[in-house]
């Protein structure tokens, strides 16, 4: 078994790769490898897709990487292998997003990523720090996890899902805001599970346990 995380030059994957490591240990789930080599992603078990910064920088970063998108998309849509998007991994998933300029998604899950917009003006954006989860959805990410637990975050655009179905946590922030988005072998998470401290690390281990 292998976990590959995609690495296409959107950040810092240091302590995602240590928290997957981790708990790849606590598991079972075997190795973990950082990689942007096509082939590799293709043949992995479970794939995560981080990403840092502006949604339309990450996905011409990503498409940028000769085949990597071909091959994370043959490995979850059609061999249906349990996929992990986090932050702007997770945004785009979307159908489009409105960050700068308009720029189209994988559409996986259909909605669009928009400004945060949150109806008391004192709040400040980007919703940055801890923020506590409301479970919409059960989902096996959730085993352990409840209504309360408290996650890390760190944005100032969220994702409108269009079908209800596929929003399984919210938070919030004088305002809904979507923390968490699944369907099929797919799920994605808006905060960062490597820096949300045990309520992030059994989320990971769910991901690396999960069996869809």
């Amino acid at each position: 078994m292998t976990t590959v995380i995609v690495d296409y030059e959107s950040g810092n994957l240091h302590s995602a790769q240590k928290a997957f490591e981790r708990m790849a240990q606590e598991t079972g789930a075997g190795a973990v490898i950082v990689t942007s080599d096509p082939d590799v992603i293709r043949a992995a078990t479970r794939i995560v897709l981080p990403g840092d910064g502006a949604f339309p920088a990450c996905r011409r970063a990503l498409y940028d990487h000769r085949g990597v998108f071909e091959a994370i998309e043959e490995a979850v849509i059609t061999h249906a292998r349990p996929f992990m998007g986090i932050c702007i991994g997770m945004q785009m998933l979307a159908t489009r997003g409105l960050e700068y300029e308009e720029t189209a998604g994988f559409d996986w899950i259909r909605g669009t990523v928009e400004a945060i917009a949150p109806s008391d003006p004192a709040l400040k954006v980007p919703h940055m720090g801890w923020n506590d989860l409301v479970i919409d959805n059960p989902h096996p990410i959730f085993d352990g996890i409840s209504t309360g637990d408290h996650a890390y975050f760190v944005h100032s655009y969220q994702f409108r899902v269009e079908d209800a179905a596929h929003l399984l946590a919210h938070v919030d922030y004088a305002g809904a805001i979507t923390a968490v988005v699944g369907r099929d072998t797919i799920v994605g998470t808006q905060f960062h599970p490597e820096k949300s401290q045990q309520t992030g690390l059994r989320m990971i281990a769910n991901f690396l346990r999960w069996k869809p």
